[in-house]
C-alpha cells in the first residue's frame, strides 16, 4: 500500500477521519451508558423522596413539577406523594450556594397528614439535625412545625436553631435550602393565596422532615 505523502491536505484528511471515528465511539458509549445512568439517578431520587415523606403508592418522580420561588432564578423540583389518590406530602429538591465548599443539595419533605422519620444518609447534616437539642433550641427537624418556626436561622444570627459544632457556615447553608423549599411548598399548596397573603401557608400543613438528597457540588438547573 502506497504511503500518503505528508501534505497539508493529507494531514487534514487524516485528522478528519480520526475525529469521525472518535466521535462515533463516544456516541456509542453514551448510548450504551445513558439508560443505566438515568435509571440509577431515578432510583436515588425515589429513595430520597421515600426517606422524607409518609408512605405513598404513586410515582412522585413521574408526577414531578418545577416551581420558581419568588425572587429566585433557579426552579425547584417538587415531588407529590399520594396514598390511594390522596395527597399525603411533598418532597422538594432544594439547594443552597452558601455552603463552605459551594453547592449543597437536599431533599426536604413536607407532610400533609403526619410527619415521617427520615433516617440519616451518612452525612453530617442529617445526623446533626436528627438529634435532640441540649440547649432548648431547635435541632431535630423531623416533625418541625414550619408555620411557627420559619424562617429558620441559627442562634448566632438571632434564630433558634442549634448550628453544627464548628460548622456554622454549613448550618446556615442547610437552613437556607430548607427555607427555600418551604417557600415553594407554600406556593404549590395555594398559589393564589400565597401571592395574596405574602406566601402564607395552608393551615392543613405544619411539619417537615429533612434528608440530604445529593452530594455537595452537584448541579441544579432551572
Amino acid at each position: 500500500m502506497e504511503k500518503l505523502s505528508s501534505t497539508l491536505r493529507n494531514m487534514l484528511l487524516s485528522l478528519t477521519g480520526i475525529c469521525i471515528i472518535v466521535s462515533g465511539i463516544l456516541a456509542l458509549v453514551n448510548k450504551v451508558t445513558k439508560a443505566p445512568i438515568e435509571e440509577a439517578q431515578v432510583k436515588a431520587k425515589v429513595e430520597a423522596i421515600s426517606a422524607v415523606t409518609p408512605k405513598f403508592d404513586n410515582n412522585p418522580f413521574a408526577e414531578k413539577i418545577r416551581v420558581l420561588p419568588e425572587g429566585e432564578t433557579d426552579s425547584l423540583t417538587v415531588y407529590p406523594a399520594k396514598m390511594k389518590g390522596q395527597l399525603v406530602g411533598f418532597a422538594i429538591e432544594s439547594y443552597t450556594q452558601r455552603g463552605f465548599s459551594g453547592l449543597i443539595s437536599v431533599m426536604v419533605g413536607f407532610d400533609v397528614l403526619q410527619h415521617a422519620e427520615s433516617p440519616g444518609l451518612g452525612s453530617l447534616i442529617p445526623e446533626w439535625f436528627h438529634e435532640k437539642s441540649e440547649t432548648g433550641g431547635i435541632r431535630d427537624m423531623r416533625g418541625l412545625d414550619m408555620k411557627a418556626s420559619a424562617p429558620l436561622s441559627v442562634s448566632k444570627d438571632g434564630g433558634k436553631v442549634d448550628a453544627i459544632t464548628a460548622a456554622t457556615i454549613s448550618s446556615r447553608a442547610f437552613l437556607d435550602a430548607v427555607n427555600r423549599a418551604w417557600s415553594v411548598f407554600k406556593y404549590v399548596q395555594d398559589p393564589e393565596g400565597s401571592k395574596a397573603s405574602g406566601n402564607k401557608s395552608s393551615d392543613s400543613v405544619s411539619s417537615a422532615t429533612v434528608s440530604t438528597a445529593e452530594s455537595a457540588n452537584s448541579e441544579t438547573k432551572s
